[in-house]
């Protein structure tokens, strides 16, 4: 009986010893990092979007995408980031062209200023790697050039590197050209099927899909109605890519 309480003893000290362990590591990161990094950045200068426990921004994104998504684009204006970026446009009147801003408890810099923009992409020594990528992601994407930093971002550029020479490109943009005039050419057409001067066309899936046949031409030499399938597929992946997107914790997936 004694050694028995004894070990329900023992199990119950370990489990509180393990229960604390996690409390402090979740504290540590969901309250203790983010305020001690907004105070470090503000120290530099470095303003921003107040870090809130867990939900960060998020809310305020999504109010702001949902009126965002009311506003109609005039035609012939070119400022869409109001309906596709809302907040950015909002915090960079707000806090100036660089600043901190938050995804859960995960910190990310704004940088709207052209001259730092130009120092950031043109550095060499490795001070600006690519972010830290989810390790759901990256086991969905794999190790690519636009994703990997230092020998490995060397290596994949040095075996990438010929294919977009000057010549490549050059012959690229014929086939870019030829594609783009199929399109006016099956729009005529839609307009004479009409039996008027005007018709209804649907932009966005036009233009996603001359997007699709120009990479498929252009990359691996077949067309959109070859690769249909893989193409009609992007939609869930991207509903993939979402939900493994996390709120501070990288390797758990969740709804943003």
């Amino acid at each position: 009986m004694d050694a028995s309480m004894g070990s329900v003893l023992v199990l119950g000290a370990l489990l509180v010893v393990l229960v604390s362990t996690l409390l402090i590591r979740v504290l540590f990161l969901l309250v203790w990092k983010p305020f001690t990094v907004t105070r470090w950045f503000r120290g530099q200068g470095v303003g921003g979007r107040g870090y809130r426990f867990f939900v960060c921004s998020m809310p305020e994104i999504r109010r702001m995408m949902a009126a965002g998504s009311e506003v109609i684009l005039d035609a012939g204006s070119h400022d869409f980031i109001p309906i596709v970026q809302p907040q950015f446009r909002k915090w960079i009147a707000d806090y100036g062209k660089t600043f901190l801003y938050w995804y859960g408890a995960a910190p990310s810099v704004c940088v709207a200023d052209v001259d730092l923009v130009k120092q950031v992409l043109a550095e060499r020594t490795g001070l600006f790697p690519k972010n830290y990528l989810n390790a759901n992601l990256e086991t969905l994407l794999g190790k690519g050039l636009v994703l990997v930093n230092g020998d490995d971002w060397k290596r994949h550029r040095k075996v990438v590197h010929p294919a977009f020479n000057l010549e490549k490109l050059k012959a690229m943009s014929v086939v870019m050209a030829d594609l783009a005039e199929r399109m006016m050419q099956k729009w005529q057409s839609h307009i004479q099927q009409a039996g008027s001067h005007q018709a209804e066309i649907e932009l966005s899936s036009e233009f996603s899909e001359l997007t699709s046949d120009v990479i498929a031409h252009t990359a691996f030499g077949s067309s959109y109605k070859q690769g249909k399938k893989v193409f009609s597929a992007a939609p869930a992946l991207r509903g993939v890519l979402r939900r493994l997107l996390v709120g501070g914790l990288f390797h758990a997936p969740c709804n943003v």
